[in-house]
């Protein structure tokens, strides 16, 4: 055998390791983190829409107020004045209605006694709101009808709202 296997390793580690650093030589330095923006989005509630009833609407028509008018005289048959008058033509106002624009028939009989019902009403736009509630009727009850030929809205006669 020869000396020349011997030599050859040795001389080849040498060659392997100068081009190694031959090569390290030649790459670039590691390159400098840049600074990334991140934008964190932070979850917002979303207000939940409050469901509106109805609601009074002064430029449109006596039809178009119904479901205002039938709301608030709903309320006001829930509660413990059913069968008065005042509360319905109070409640109205509080309602946004115009007082002066309003009719409503007597609570009692003439002998004293509760009415079977008691009729209320609001003069709008040439028409009338009218509600009635009272033991002789299934329930609060609203409609909308013409003016009767006196200019006004119930027949009869009704109580002054002076209150």
């Amino acid at each position: 055998m020869r000396n020349v296997g011997q030599r050859a390793v040795p001389f080849s580690l040498a060659a392997c390791v100068g081009v190694v650093l031959m090569l390290s030589g030649c790459t670039t330095a590691a390159p400098t983190p840049t600074p990334t923006l991140s934008v964190s989005l932070t979850p917002t509630a979303t207000p939940t829409p409050t469901p509106t009833g109805p609601a009074l609407m002064p430029n449109g028509s006596a039809t178009q107020n119904l479901p205002y008018f039938t709301s608030i005289i709903d309320a006001v048959a829930s509660g413990p004045q059913t069968a008065q008058g005042r509360a319905y033509i109070d409640a109205l106002t509080a309602g946004g209605f115009d007082k002066s624009a309003m009719e409503v028939t007597q609570d009692l009989t003439t002998v004293g006694n509760q009415a079977d019902s008691i009729q209320f009403s609001v003069k709008w736009k040439g028409e009338c709101l009218v509600g009635q509630v009272g033991p002789s009727v299934p329930g609060p009850q609203a409609r909308v009808l013409p003016l009767v030929p006196e200019g006004t809205c119930l027949v009869g006669q009704t109580r002054p709202i002076d209150w």
